[in-house]
Parts: C-alpha cells; sequence; structure tokens
C-alpha cells in the first residue's frame, strides 16, 4: 500500500493531512507560517510527538522567508515561541525548535546582505527536510528493534503512535508493522482512545489500510480483555520519556501499565531518542496539558453530557519506570536500569547526528 504521508513539504510548501477528518475523508491542509502552524498542532490537526516536532521545524521555516533582515534574532525568538507554546507535554516540540536554532546561529555567523532572510529559511528548510529524513529512518530502525519483542499472540496498542503521529512509518504502530512485515500473524487491539479517539479513528484505520488485523475496544474493556488471556503483549508510543525511564503518554496508559502488571502481560514503550529528554529527571518535571472540557462534554458538534457538569481532561498521564518491561528506540532496546541505558541510545544518536553533518559538510 502507499504510505500513509502526515507531513507533505514540496516545492516549498507546507502540507498535513487533516487528522481531525479521518478516517472519512482525507484531506491536506497548506500552512504558511509559524501561527497558523501552531493552531494546527494545538487543534489536533497534526499529532503525536514526532510528527509535531517536524511540522513545527517546517512552520519555523516558512516563518523566517518573512523575517525582517534587520531584527532576525528577534522575529525567530518570537516565531519559536509562539510555536513552543502550542503543545507542552512533547518534548519533540522544542527538539524540532532548537535544531533549527543551531542552524539558524550557524547561519548568522556566516554573515550576509540584503538576501540574508532568504538564505535563512533555505538553510531552515533543508533542515527540517533532514528532520523528516531522519525520523522516518529511526521510525523504521525502532521497529526493527522491537519487533523481537512481539514473538507469540495478540498485541494491545493505545492511541495513534503509527505513521500518523510520526513524519513516517510509526514506532508502536511502527514495531508491530515491522513484527508484521517479518511474516509474523497476529491480531491487534486498539483502544478506542477517550476523550478524541485517536484509537478508533486513526490506528484502526492505519491498520486496516496495512491489512493488519484490528479489533476496536472501549477504553473500559481493557481489564476484561487482559484478564481473558488472548493479549500477550501491549505496545504505547511517548510524547516525552524522563531520564528515569518514566513516560508520559496519552490518557489512559498508565491504567494499561498496571493491567500488564497485574495480569502478567509485558508492557512495551516505543520511544524515537527525540521523545527522550535526559534534562528531565522524573515524570513528575513533566508538563501535562489540559484541554477543552468540551473534548469530554461533547461528541463532534453534539452534547452528550449534562450542562453545568464539571470536566476534569488531562491530555497525557505519566506512566512510572518500574511498570515499564522494555523502552525501544532507533539504537535498541533498554531494559533494566533506565537511567544507563537512556543516557547509552542518546549519546549513540547524537553521535550518528555528528557524522552525518560532518559528512555533509566533507560534501560542501
Amino acid at each position: 500500500m502507499r504510505d500513509v504521508e502526515p507531513i507533505v513539504y514540496k516545492a516549498g510548501r507546507l502540507f498535513l493531512l487533516d487528522q481531525r477528518k479521518l478516517p472519512h475523508r482525507e484531506e491536506l491542509l497548506e500552512l504558511h507560517g509559524a501561527a497558523d502552524t501552531a493552531r494546527a498542532i494545538r487543534d489536533m490537526v497534526v499529532r503525536g510527538a514526532p510528527a509535531i516536532g517536524v511540522t513545527a521545524a517546517f512552520g519555523l521555516a516558512l516563518q523566517a522567508r518573512k523575517f525582517s533582515a534587520r531584527r532576525l534574532r528577534e522575529d525567530f525568538e518570537k516565531a519559536a515561541a509562539t510555536l513552543l507554546a502550542a503543545r507542552p507535554t512533547a518534548v519533540n516540540l522544542k527538539w524540532g525548535i532548537d535544531r533549527l536554532r543551531e542552524v539558524f546561529e550557524r547561519e548568522l555567523e556566516r554573515g550576509g546582505k540584503a538576501s540574508e532572510p532568504e538564505r535563512i529559511a533555505r538553510a531552515l528548510a533543508r533542515e527540517a527536510q533532514a528532520l523528516m529524513r531522519e525520523d522516518i529512518e529511526a521510525n523504521r530502525a525502532l521497529g526493527a528493534a522491537g519487533a523481537e519483542l512481539l514473538a507469540k499472540g495478540d498485541v494491545l496498542t493505545h492511541c495513534n503512535a503509527g505513521a500518523l503521529a510520526t513524519a513516517g512509518y510509526g514506532t508502536a504502530l511502527g514495531v508491530i508493522r515491522s513484527a508484521w512485515e517479518s511474516g509474523r500473524r497476529f491480531g491487534v487491539f486498539a483502544t478506542e482512545t477517550r476523550p478524541f479517539l485517536q484509537g478508533a479513528r486513526l490506528t484502526a484505520w492505519e491498520l486496516v489500510k496495512l491489512g493488519i488485523p484490528v479489533t476496536l475496544l472501549t477504553d473500559g474493556m481493557a481489564g476484561s480483555l487482559l484478564a481473558s488471556g488472548r493479549v500477550q503483549s501491549i505496545v504505547v508510543g511517548t510524547d516525552r520519556t524522563a531520564a528515569n525511564g518514566d513516560v508520559a503518554n496519552k490518557i489512559g496508559t498508565y491504567t494499561l501499565a498496571v493491567l500488564a502488571r497485574r495480569h502478567g502481560v509485558p508492557f512495551y514503550v516505543a520511544a524515537p531518542t527525540s521523545s527522550i529528554d535526559l534534562a528531565c529527571p522524573s515524570g513528575e518535571h513533566i508538563p501535562i496539558e489540559e484541554r477543552s472540557e468540551k473534548e469530554v462534554t461533547h461528541l463532534g458538534p453534539r452534547r452528550v453530557a449534562t450542562e453545568g457538569v464539571r470536566v476534569f481532561n488531562p491530555a497525557f498521564d505519566v506512566t512510572p519506570a518500574e511498570l515499564v518491561t522494555a523502552i525501544i528506540t532507533e539504537h535498541g532496546v533498554v531494559k533494566g536500569d533506565y537511567g544507563k541505558g537512556l543516557r547509552k541510545v542518546v549519546r549513540a544518536a547524537e553521535e550518528q547526528r555528528r557524522t552525518r553533518r560532518e559528512e555533509q559538510v566533507g560534501r560542501r
């Protein structure tokens, strides 16, 4: 099948597959700069930590075309702040902006004349494209590393950590997809993932397109399913992984981790190194986004909850490292001492990036 492309950048124009319209319509929305890119991230046109990071990078690159030659740094930081405020939990948002900030600083050191904003914009766009390529490559490597863990039996996943949540291929669904492509046969159970229904609308859609058998269940049915013994492993994504291995992911992930421990089911987290935040010591330090009460009180435009009820709607929860069986990255599977293991894979990613940069400089 044709791979899902959540982010499309062609001839200097940026388009997003509008995930609010799925699975009923596949529509592309064009973005033009930092403000509308931040709005698209906030309004869930695009979601998923890696996809958010790559999208923000492209939005910043587009905005750079509008920078004033006299206020380059001021304009950059204003655009960066607009994007960073869009969603606080996903660390990839900062990762994407920081990667472009490094390029911006190098271009400033080079100096220039009247065409400097255009030159900087081109350099930032090249870096955003590199981020996209690297994310897809990392997801494929992560999928291959984790596929061996799905040795037998059916799999449960939560929310959407597929191609739609990344630049392509997927993280948790990348593991499932890689195992399927290697010849293993199993079924996938997908939670609907209230209140935004990413599992029902997006994960089920992706798996059907891939030809992988998928069964949808409401979030509250997961305990009964695990008690039945039909599920042999759980694999989820992550929006931020702290240095000690605590994981922030879509609300309901912690519940599944507790149930997995109760029923002796391995609980795996697919975490590209771009989502690992070594500066964050533990899950207690991860900011948790709270979203509009309307996501809970309404189904689409229709109100289903009584008027006057108060709403608790955190978008994410934190799963303690002690409940995580293993963390799967593009540089290998981390088990046991997460502090040591996560530092090791992040160093490997940084070394890979340095090597790539040196090769690019050499080719110039």
